[in-house]
This record gives C-alpha cells, sequence and structure tokens, in this order.
C-alpha cells in the first residue's frame, strides 16, 4: 500500500508540472484600444495605403461644369484616332495622309515626305509639346 501510494503522489506531481499552463492575456493592436503605442505607425501607414478614395478625384466626371471643354478633348482624340487609322492604312497599302499642314482642335499637324519616309509632326498648341512620327517607305 505504501508503494501504491508513493507511486500515486509522484504521478500526480508529475502531471500536475505537465498540465501546468500559463494565463492567455489578450493584448490589442490599436493603441486607441490599449495596443502597443509603437503600432501607431504601422496602422496609419497601411490604412493610407488600402484608401482609394481621394478628395479631389470625381469619379463620375460630376464635376465637369465646362462642356466645351470636353468637346475639345472629345475632337482631339477623334483626329488621334483618325492619325492612327490612316497611319495603319498606310503601312498595309490603303490610301493613306497627303501632305499638307492641318489645324485640328488644339493640335496643329504637319505631314510631310523625307528619304525615310512619311513624317507627321503633331504639335499640342496648349502645352507646346511636340511628337514626330516617321512611316518608313517599303
Amino acid at each position: 500500500m505504501r508503494k501504491f501510494l508513493i507511486a500515486s503522489l509522484l504521478l500526480m506531481t508529475f502531471f500536475q508540472f505537465a498540465l501546468s499552463a500559463q494565463d492567455f492575456v489578450y493584448q490589442p493592436v490599436n493603441p486607441a484600444f490599449g495596443g502597443n503605442p509603437y503600432n501607431y505607425s504601422w496602422l496609419i501607414g497601411s490604412a493610407g495605403a488600402q484608401n482609394d478614395f481621394r478628395e479631389d478625384s470625381d469619379p463620375f466626371g460630376f464635376l465637369d461644369d465646362d462642356p466645351l471643354s470636353g468637346f475639345q478633348d472629345d475632337l482631339n482624340n477623334q483626329v488621334l484616332n483618325e492619325i492612327s487609322r490612316q497611319l495603319y492604312f498606310n503601312q498595309f497599302g490603303e490610301s493613306g495622309l497627303t501632305e499638307g499642314f492641318y489645324e485640328f482642335g488644339s493640335y496643329e499637324i504637319d505631314v510631310s515626305t523625307t528619304s525615310e519616309g512619311m513624317q507627321i509632326r503633331i504639335i499640342d498648341i496648349r502645352t507646346g509639346s511636340e511628337t514626330t512620327v516617321v512611316v518608313p517607305y517599303y
């Protein structure tokens, strides 16, 4: 009986140490709720990176109150589309652009023939930017 008591005492001592655990303490991440104050810059940085909304943005075009500006942009886009279409047809043997100086919307277009091929110079009057495209002869 004495061996049984010693064995049970040893067994209980073993289980006491083996089954002991520490307390689980919850620590919030957000410093506003008691979390670590060093997490603040990380939280504000990740929130800013996920934010797609800008106060000055107008995703649906409601703030565009000048219809003439929209018309001019549409005209400019149509001119550029027509030039790209003519370049495509000229490349593959269709009738292309003829030489000359054209003014459409806020663009000045100069089409000329050079030794390298047909040169198209596009100048934006509003910004002064210039683009030159040379379509080589084949």
